[in-house]
């Protein structure tokens, strides 16, 4: 990756780990090199009335998906899409993204084939892109077709995360169970839906029209994979197995017992995402996972499934990292609530969309403003009793993003 030459920012309030305060950062190389060093003949950014802080690293994000399908069924070619995603990142001062690319049995947007294109495309059009894009791969565990996918993707040139989830199970819910309490997925007296309803069918009418195929189609192809649940746990075993022995972060998916927690736990899950319930955050926190909860949720003050909420989970010591989900904007926008709703001052909140979702993905070269870090920064117009805007982003000390406001 090709860098400016040296850059020093100056007069900005600065996001330290400890602290918020005014300092000059020198960046040169693509590291961060001096606080309140010298200029020696480095270009000088003007950051006075902003706040300087680590760029965002997003654990898990599918907002991608919108550019991959604007409206239901209508799919785009994937390289412009990618393009365009990668310039709304830098845009919300995401320097590090996990796509959260859904690997499914459902044709379309979610299909294995589409997920072989993202994959294929991100390494393509790596050196044209502005921030580090990776994937997560958010493997459904009923689709064994994805395997091989996975496996390729994890022997690739940006380790890729892995996601065990299961919406399958969830999607054969009996209705009167809630899905923030049903059993663990693999419990053999899971309650079960009769999928010959019409009440089943309205269900699946969103997912068939995302796949564009009819109700009757998804109806008969989700009772065929039911068909592999017996074959699954084996599945999710090899899964497991190939991300442990490249070291890959892996996450269990909207965990509603502990015991689901425990099982991907013991297989080598280490991060607990979006668990469903206070109970098993709290058992998640115990064994000492990360948890991870959505920004949309902090910064809409509750989850929209809900489920609980993010800003009464940081208050109590049960969310480590808050993710984009579905909303790149929600990363900032949820410091902002969090902060005007006094859950913590902003130099102890920031850890949450930076420092720490990078030690849970092994990136220990980025999220902090220290010397001999990575140089993944954010600009940040914030004033007083306003919404906070990016100005600036730069990945490894290349400007990935500006935006220059109208003269007052």
């Amino acid at each position: 990756m090709q860098n400016n030459s040296a850059i020093v920012i100056e007069g900005a309030a600065v996001v330290f780990g400890d602290r918020l305060a005014h300092a000059s950062v020198r960046l040169e190389d693509g590291w961060i090199t001096a606080i309140d060093g010298a200029r020696d003949g480095a270009d000088v950014v003007d950051g006075r009335g902003h706040i300087l802080a680590p760029a965002f690293v997003d654990i898990h994000g599918d907002a991608f998906e919108r550019q991959l399908m604007p409206r239901p069924g209508t799919m785009l070619p994937v390289a412009a899409a990618l393009l365009d995603t990668d310039r709304q990142l830098a845009a919300n001062g995401i320097a590090t993204a996990y796509h959260a690319l859904t690997l499914s049995w459902e044709p379309g947007l979610r299909s294995v084939e589409n997920g072989r294109a993202v994959v294929s495309a991100l390494d393509a059009l790596a050196p044209r892109l502005t921030v580090d894009n990776r994937v997560q791969l958010r493997w459904e565990t009923f689709c064994f077709e994805a395997i091989d996918l996975i496996r390729e993707a994890l022997s690739g040139p940006r380790l890729p995360s892995i996601a065990f989830n299961d919406h399958t199970s969830m999607i054969m819910l009996d209705p009167s169970v809630s899905l923030q309490e049903r059993p663990f997925d693999h419990d053999p007296a899971f309650p079960v839906v009769d999928p010959e309803t019409p009440e089943f069918a309205a269900k699946t009418a969103e997912r068939a029209k995302r796949a564009k195929i009819p109700v009757p189609d998804m109806v008969s192809m989700i009772r065929d994979m039911w068909g592999r649940r017996p074959q699954v746990p084996a599945a999710i075993e090899e899964v497991a197995a190939l991300g442990r022995a490249v070291g890959a972060p892996m996450f269990s998916h909207d965990d509603s017992q502990i015991e689901a927690r425990d099982f991907y736990r013991a297989r080598g899950a280490g991060i607990s995402e979006f668990p469903m319930n206070r109970r098993v955050a709290q058992a998640a926190r115990d064994a000492g996972d990360f948890i991870v909860l959505g920004s949309p949720n902090a910064a809409r003050g509750g989850s929209h499934l809900a489920s609980i909420g993010a800003a009464d989970m940081i208050r109590e010591g049960l969310c480590d990292i808050l993710a984009s989900d579905y909303y790149y904007p929600a990363m900032l926008l949820g410091l902002a609530r969090l902060k005007a709703d006094g859950v913590g001052p902003l130099h102890a909140l920031w850890p949450l969309v930076s420092g720490n979702p990078a030690r849970a993905c092994g990136l220990d070269d980025r999220g902090a403003i220290e010397i001999g870090t990575r140089a993944d920064l954010v600009l940040v117009e914030w004033p007083e009793g306003g919404a906070p805007a990016v100005r600036r982003t730069w990945v490894a000390g290349r400007e990935a993003y500006r935006a220059v406001p109208a003269r007052r």
